[in-house]
């Protein structure tokens, strides 16, 4: 009995016991709902795949028939004549009609220089002068020379006329001789030995015009040689051979010349190309004549035939964009380039203004005729 008690008691007090929750049993539906949302997505992949195409299809059927039925459309034009004038524009580098390039001819020092780049000159214009004491030292010595050469020739002279007088002594003598071998007054051998004189005396003079032969060649000679060194001396004044303009000074004043080219060592004025390659084997001065330029032009094979002598041409610049140029074509290479298929052509334009430069770039636009 007390044993139930305790135990009672010990229930009482003890913390309330809780019922735990039995498992649910798993729902029949989920595979059901699985597998339809699966079909839905199926059938809305077909139809994003499906829809698209049919209807690009039933597009293309229908463009398709309204091809069929509907007549083509045509641009049409009315035929009428072309233009008989035809243009042709090719590119070309502007020249100088005439350039020279000035060298020295004598060896010396520049003693003064009159002109500079820019300035214009007319022909025989004095450019430069140079000093060459070696030339005139040269020129003193061939007139030396000459004047030996010419006394020479007079004692030449001299002799020839002694061995013509001793000539006709020898003939007078001869036949005085032969008149007297002949009447029997003086022996044959005395007549053979004056015979012998006389042939000595024309070897004589045969020999003396020879030296006088010989010594006007001498004559000659020295004379050509002086009048070479005055030629020469000469050169040491530099002219211009034309009219034109100076574009390239490559001396100054006081730079050693060579004969075979300009100022050895660079010229603190020179041009900015003598500059680069140095000026030891450049020329003296450039000059060009620029009243009348000419552009040299290379026109295709198709274009060839239209082009002939006289033909007028414009020539245009982008620094003149509203000024054309009148020229004309003055010749042609009458024959084709094999590489490049073209033929070389010269146009003259006339440049009073001097507002071309050698140099430029420009464009020629040739007009011709077509026949239709």
């Amino acid at each position: 009995m007390p044993e139930e008690l305790a135990s009672n008691k010990l229930l009482e007090t003890g913390p309330e016991p809780k019922l735990l929750d039995a498992p649910r049993p798993a729902s029949k539906r989920a595979p059901w709902l699985i597998g339809l949302g699966l079909l839905l997505l199926v059938g809305l992949l077909f139809l994003a795949g499906y829809l698209p195409r049919r209807n690009r299809g039933e597009k293309i059927d229908a463009e398709a028939q309204q091809e069929e039925e509907n007549l083509p459309i045509v641009n049409v034009t009315k035929v009428k004549r072309s233009v008989p004038v035809s243009e042709l524009i090719l590119p070309g580098n502007i020249t100088p009609l005439t350039e020279a390039y000035i060298y020295a001819r004598a060896s010396g020092y520049v003693k003064r220089r009159f002109v500079d780049i820019g300035d214009r000159v007319r022909a025989g214009q004095l450019l430069a002068e140079i000093d060459s004491p070696e030339l005139a030292q040269q020129v003193q010595q061939a007139r030396a020379g000459l004047g030996q050469s010419r006394a020479q020739l007079g004692q030449t002279q001299a002799a020839l006329g002694q061995a013509r007088s001793q000539l006709k002594l020898a003939a007078v003598t001869l036949e005085r001789w032969n008149v007297l071998v002949g009447r029997g007054v003086l022996s044959k051998q005395e007549g053979d030995q004056k015979q012998a004189d006389y042939e000595n005396a024309e070897a004589n003079v045969r020999a003396a015009e020879a030296d006088v032969k010989a010594a006007q060649d001498n004559v000659g000679a020295s004379e050509a040689n002086l009048n070479r060194l005055i030629e020469m001396q000469g050169f040491t004044n530099v002219r211009a051979p034309f009219a034109g303009v100076i574009t390239a000074r490559n001396i100054d004043t006081g730079a050693l010349i060579s004969a075979s080219g300009a100022g050895q060592g660079n010229s603190a004025g020179g041009t900015a190309a003598s500059s680069a390659n140095g000026s030891q084997n450049s020329e003296m001065f450039r000059i060009a004549q620029i009243g009348t330029l000419r552009i040299m032009v290379n026109v295709p094979q198709s274009n060839a035939p239209a082009i002939h002598l006289g033909q007028q041409a414009d020539i245009m610049l982008q620094e003149y964009s509203r000024r054309k140029f009148a020229g004309h074509v003055t010749r042609t290479a009458s024959s084709l380039d094999q590489n490049s298929r073209t033929m070389l052509t010269e146009v003259q334009v006339a440049n009073p203004d001097r507002l071309l430069l050698p140099g430029m770039y420009s464009q020629v636009r040739f007009t011709s005729t077509r026949e239709n």
